[in-house]
């Protein structure tokens, strides 16, 4: 089995996430399709999780492809919201009006 991560990758993830506007959100999977991992939303999730020990990147402007904030992370919609991130009334993103158009 060959190891799909590394560093390179965690760069490249963490380089597009560093390209998402204040005010704006991406999803797990566009960060994917962008890097040429259609598939691999998961893993970039897993990247983001570990972001901290590569240093400062703006990882709470990433959310789910319903718009939903990481659940055990009650800071990433305050830092949403100080950038002026409105959230619906079931708690979600809206993506029609806050996702960052590549």
């Amino acid at each position: 089995m060959t190891k799909v991560l590394n560093e390179s990758l965690v760069y490249e993830i963490l380089s597009v996430v560093e390209e998402i506007p204040e005010g704006k959100v991406a999803t797990y999977g566009q960060i994917a399709k962008l890097i040429g991992r259609d598939r691999n939303a998961r893993l970039v999730g897993f990247v983001l999780s570990k972001a901290e020990f590569y240093g400062r990147y703006p990882c709470h402007r990433v959310v789910n492809h319903q718009g939903r904030i990481a659940p055990m992370w009650s800071e990433q919609k305050i830092l949403l919201e100080k950038e002026g991130v409105v959230f619906k009334a079931d708690g979600k993103v809206d993506l029609a009006k806050y996702q960052w158009k590549v």
